[in-house]
C-alpha cells in the first residue's frame, strides 16, 4: 500500500528540548517534500505544532483532529488545512488511525506513548499492517527500549514482537524506513499455543 498520509505522535508542550522542536520541524519540511500529507492531534503547541508548521513551510498539508473540549486557540492549530472535531478522545484516535497509512512517533509524554501503544496493539492484534516508527531524537526512546527489552527477557513479550516498530535516529532515516517497509511475521498474540 503506498504511503500518502503520515500520523505523527508528539509532545504539546513548549518545554520539551529545543532540539526536539527543530527535529520535528524538520521532518514535517521533509514530510511535504515527499508530497506527504500530516495527520495529527491538531496542536499548535510543542512538537506537535513544529511538524504542523514545517509541513506548510514545504508546502504540504495538514489534518488535524482534536476533542471538542482541546478545541480552544491556545491548542489547536487554526491554519489546519482540514480540521476535525470530535466528541471524545477515543473517537479522535480512531480517525487519525484511519487516516493515516503510517505512524511515526516523535518524543513526548504520557498521551504521545498511549497513542503509540494503542496503534501497537492493533498491529499486534492483526487489526492493521502499518509501518510505526520512533523518531529517537537524541536517545529520547532509549529507556523506553530497554523496557522492552526486559519486558522480552522477562517472557512478558515476544521478542519478535519488537519487530512491529522501527526505530530510527533522524527525519530522513524515519521517512526511509516508512517507505521501505515490509510487514514483519511475528507471533501472533492469540495464536494456539502462543504462550503470550
Amino acid at each position: 500500500m503506498p504511503i500518502k498520509r503520515v500520523c505523527v505522535f508528539a509532545a504539546s508542550s513548549d518545554a520539551a528540548r529545543a532540539v526536539f522542536g527543530d527535529v520535528a520541524g524538520k521532518l514535517g519540511r521533509l514530510m511535504a517534500d515527499r508530497d506527504l500529507e500530516l495527520v495529527y492531534g491538531a496542536g499548535k503547541v510543542g512538537l506537535m505544532g513544529a511538524v504542523a508548521e514545517g509541513i506548510h513551510e514545504g508546502g504540504g498539508r495538514v489534518v488535524g483532529v482534536i476533542p471538542k473540549k482541546l478545541n480552544v486557540s491556545a491548542l489547536t492549530y487554526g491554519a489546519c488545512d482540514e480540521l476535525i472535531v470530535t466528541e471524545t478522545m477515543s473517537e479522535r484516535k480512531a480517525i487519525m488511525t484511519e487516516r493515516a497509512d503510517a505512524f511515526v512517533v516523535l518524543p513526548g509524554g504520557f498521551g504521545t506513548l498511549e497513542e503509540f501503544f494503542e496503534v501497537l496493539v492493533l498491529k499486534q492484534l492483526g487489526y492493521h499492517e502499518k509501518p510505526i516508527v520512533f523518531l529517537n531524537t537524541e536517545g529520547a526512546f532509549d529507556g523506553l527500549m530497554a523496557c522492552f527489552a526486559d519486558m522480552v527477557e522477562a517472557e512478558l513479550v515476544k521478542e519478535d514482537q519488537c519487530d512491529l516498530f522501527a526505530v530510527a535516529t533522524t527525519p530522513e532515516a524515519a521517512l526511509n524506513a516508512l517507505m521501505q517497509y515490509k510487514p514483519a511475521a511475528v507471533t501472533g498474540k492469540w495464536t494456539e499455543n502462543s504462550g503470550v
